[in-house]
């Protein structure tokens, strides 16, 4: 099992924030925290991210040995992460449809990449011809109702898709996903789900919650029966 705590744009633009938010993220079990570069990222946005803010959130999570994981939205973010020997990408379902050039520039760094399918309509995984892919279910909704989630997958598995990125209130969603074979868990993490400076910090898990989370989801894991 792999767990991503997605921090994103819960930092509210506090780099102080962030720091907390990493070593609350390793408390609570999780093996990644992930940001996001290139999303509401303008000098004056609430998520702008230079090299030197990314240099140091990637020693913080270092030090709290985690490992760190960002999503790219556009060209200058893939330019800002080279040269830091990242071993993972994430790339978010909205970037799947609108850049798919951008998709192949990071694929063919050949680092192991998550891909959202939030958005992807059609039944053919994108991108067969890499390996080192591991694809996400997601409803690109937020947050996203447990009525909305009616197909998801019976089992991962035959689908060939690995993991779910999630935005449903709570933990039973991404538990129901591990108990249908899902081994990727992504979920929006906060320390305030009152915070109402974006709309993540609702359906976002508290560092409790995450840990429950965590710790029910490798059980489940451990006894999963998909495919016997």
């Amino acid at each position: 099992m792999l767990f991503i705590a997605e921090i994103g744009l819960n930092h509210n633009g506090n780099l102080d924030l962030c720091d907390e938010l990493i070593r609350q993220a390793k408390w609570a079990g999780a093996d990644i925290a992930k940001f996001q570069l290139g999303w509401r990222d303008k000098p004056d946005e609430i998520n702008h991210i230079d090299r030197k803010r990314l240099e140091h959130l990637i020693e913080t999570c270092n030090y709290y040995d985690i490992e760190f994981m960002t999503s790219i939205f556009h060209e200058e973010a893939l330019d800002l992460t080279r040269g830091l020997e990242l071993k993972r990408y994430k790339i978010a379902s909205r970037t799947l449809i609108d850049n798919p050039q951008l998709v192949k520039d990071i694929l063919d760094l050949n680092k192991q990449t998550f891909i959202s399918l939030g958005m992807w309509e059609s039944k053919e995984l994108p991108f067969p011809e890499y390996n080192n892919v591991d694809y996400l279910w997601c409803k690109s909704m937020y947050p996203t109702t447990p009525w909305d989630l009616k197909n998801m997958p019976k089992d991962f598995t035959k689908l060939k898709i690995d993991g779910f990125s999630d935005h449903s209130i709570g933990i039973e969603i991404p538990l129901t996903a591990i108990a249908r074979g899902a081994t990727i868990i992504e979920k929006h993490f906060t320390l305030d789900k009152s915070d109402t400076t974006i709309r993540d910090h609702s359906l976002s898990l508290t560092p409790d919650e995450y840990r429950l989370m965590v710790q029910l989801g490798r059980n489940i894991a451990k006894n999963n029966l998909i495919g016997v």
